[in-house]
């Protein structure tokens, strides 16, 4: 399964801003574009990995049924 993210950059006084559209919370930047799309890749697993957390919090004691949805490959 191959999943489409769009990385949007935009240029800033300070270098780069970047930030994946379908992905709230993966946002970052960087001195250079180059920094600025390697950062984005490690906001993009953290954001991620937040959400996978929190979403174990939330069903903490509860009866679910989790199961492997898809890969996303870089």
């Amino acid at each position: 399964m191959n999943i489409d993210l769009t990385a949007v950059f935009e240029k800033s006084p300070f270098g780069y801003i970047g930030y994946v559209e379908e992905l709230p919370g993966a946002n970052t930047q960087g001195e250079t574009l180059e920094e600025a799309k390697s950062n984005l890749m490690e906001a993009v697993q953290l954001a991620l990995e937040s959400n996978r957390q929190l979403a174990e919090e939330e069903n903490f004691g509860k009866e679910i049924i989790k199961e492997q949805f898809g890969v996303v490959t870089a």
